[in-house]
């Protein structure tokens, strides 16, 4: 079977099974814009609060924002009040998203004291119920989005997937770390592929993907059915153009060059000021320009410059000024 491949979930044909991973605070719509032109697959949104929506959340709003042009779009939503969670899936349906992911892995604490996100895999019966609910309540697909485990001494991915599975899940998601793990020590693809080989939905692995080569591997290892990227892509949206590129050319495709990179940075700057303002815009950029520079010359340097930038202006007045030194010869 081929790696790369067009992927199905429910009713909905994916041009590629390569999947830009939800990450909050990251996977706004300007950094998803970017990820799909740049192949993937499938893009997911920023997680969303059931209750949030329920309440009328003035910020909640912005999250639920979707652009024509990066369809196919997953939104994930999370909570856990099964009632509540499958009741809002059913307002929102008819917002221009294909597909609906439950978060059941997030590992924030404030999220997991709620009994949200993570804490959910040490109640699979509440996450069968809330699954099952919401998969009744909507036409669209449902997917679930799980970890390994809680931690070490409570590993049931292998279980949950197939509570997923029996309560109408479309397709899951693993991430082989536990809830105590966070993203830290090195991802369990074993028990990808124990998933894989317990459910006959679509199965996605998450985790430690930052090349083609590591797509290869996982999926070798595996077997899954589709690979799902989230911190690889962090400043380097790249990922999903160089991992297409490897599969139909056998060919490694380069590190982009520093101005390519500051090309793409100022292009992401100036989208995040015009959906946000420029004031967050530029400021929530910041981060995102340390990852992009991560690794070319002078770059911890340029870091503490960057912190410093208020504008759009300032920012392409820095860049500008930086790229001779980084050309390279």
């Amino acid at each position: 079977m081929e790696v790369i491949r067009k992927l199905k979930i429910g009713n909905v044909i994916l041009e590629n099974n390569l999947i830009a991973g939800p990450m909050a605070g990251v996977s706004d719509l300007p950094f998803r814009l970017l990820c799909k032109e740049q192949g993937a697959g499938l893009v997911c949104m920023e997680m969303v609060s059931a209750k949030a929506v329920l309440y009328h959340n003035r910020n909640t709003e912005a999250l639920l924002a979707i652009a024509p042009q990066e369809k196919p779009v997953s939104l994930q939503l999370f909570g856990s009040d099964a009632d509540i969670i499958s009741g809002i899936a059913k307002e929102i349906e008819d917002r221009p998203f294909d597909i609906l992911d439950l978060n059941m892995g997030c590992p924030v604490p404030k999220v997991v004291r709620n009994g949200d996100g993570s804490a959910l895999m040490k109640n699979p019966r509440l996450a069968g119920d809330i699954i099952e609910k919401t998969a009744k309540a909507i036409k669209k697909p449902v997917t679930v989005k799980i970890r390994k485990g809680f931690d070490d001494a409570h590993v049931n991915a292998v279980e949950m997937a197939h509570i997923a599975q029996e309560s109408g899940a479309a397709a899951v998601v693993v991430h082989g770390r536990t809830r105590e793990q966070f993203y830290s020590g090195k991802a369990d693809w074993d028990i990808i592929r124990k998933v894989k080989e317990a459910v006959s939905i679509p199965v996605i692995g998450n985790g430690d993907i930052r090349s083609a080569e590591d797509v290869s591997a996982m999926q070798r290892e595996t077997g899954c059915d589709g690979f799902m990227i989230a911190r690889g892509a962090e400043g380097n949206p790249w990922i999903f153009s160089q991992i297409l590129h490897y599969f139909r050319t056998g060919e490694e495709a380069g590190k982009p060059s520093f101005s390519e990179v500051t090309e793409m940075l100022l292009r992401h700057a100036a989208m995040q000021a015009e959906w946000k303002g420029e004031y967050t815009g530029i400021r929530e950029i910041r981060r995102h320009a340390a990852w992009y520079t991560a690794g070319y010359r002078n770059s911890s340097k340029l870091r503490g410059k960057i912190n410093e930038v208020e504008s759009f202006a300032q920012l392409k007045a820095l860049f500008e000024e930086v790229q001779s030194y980084n050309e390279e010869k």
